[in-house]
């Protein structure tokens, strides 16, 4: 597991700030998702896009319900198994899926939020570590992390989505939709993928 600083600050986060991160770090790794679903024909992308945009419904939209567990059932569905592709693809978007079954166990076990949240940021720098792995470099870990910049990359992109959510007083919905709109608009994944 790659620590970071941010780990510990995450924690004093408000509930509100927590899932707002954790959607922010899943809208970076949807185009992993939608790129695997593209090259491989083995689900809509549509699916993983509408089981996101719920989450973003209950935090912009007053008085919106959501059945989680319904979402969690239907991204069941939606996961694909690295031992029906040679793709290395198959990991980058079962990791996207694994970051929005977080989100979403955080969503129905308010109480388990925090470790929702560390978990969620794992899993998207482990997706960076892990190609980088696979592309040839050494073993990440904490005491190399540094000198690897992919890695170092997607720290410096969480810390720019705590940032605004940490200088919030409180709920912002018009902060939370700016940010959503930013990263959908970027459109490129924690590991360069674009849809």
């Amino acid at each position: 597991m790659l620590q970071n600083p941010l780990q510990l600050r995450l924690e004093k986060f408000e509930p509100w700030q927590q899932i707002t991160f954790m959607a922010c770090l899943c809208e970076r790794m949807y185009p992993n998702y939608a790129v695997f679903c593209e090259h491989t024909e083995f689900a809509e992308a549509r699916g993983y896009r509408e089981i996101l945009d719920s989450v973003w419904e209950l935090m912009t939209v007053k008085n919106a319900k959501i059945n989680f567990e319904r979402q969690l059932e239907k991204l069941e569905e939606l996961i694909p198994s690295s031992q029906d592709y040679e793709f290395y693809g198959v990991y980058p978007a079962i990791d996207a899926c694994e970051a929005l079954a977080n989100l979403l166990h955080g969503l129905l076990d308010r109480e388990g939020l925090l470790e929702s949240v560390i978990d969620v940021s794992q899993v998207s720098v482990r997706t960076v570590a892990q190609l980088e792995e696979a592309q040839g470099a050494e073993e990440i870990t904490n005491a190399n992390q540094k000198e690897n910049e992919a890695v170092c990359a997607e720290w410096d992109v969480q810390w720019a989505i705590y940032r605004p959510l940490k200088d919030a007083q409180e709920r912002d919905i018009q902060l939370i939709k700016d940010l959503r709109q930013e990263l959908r608009e970027e459109a490129v994944s924690n590991i360069g993928m674009s849809v």
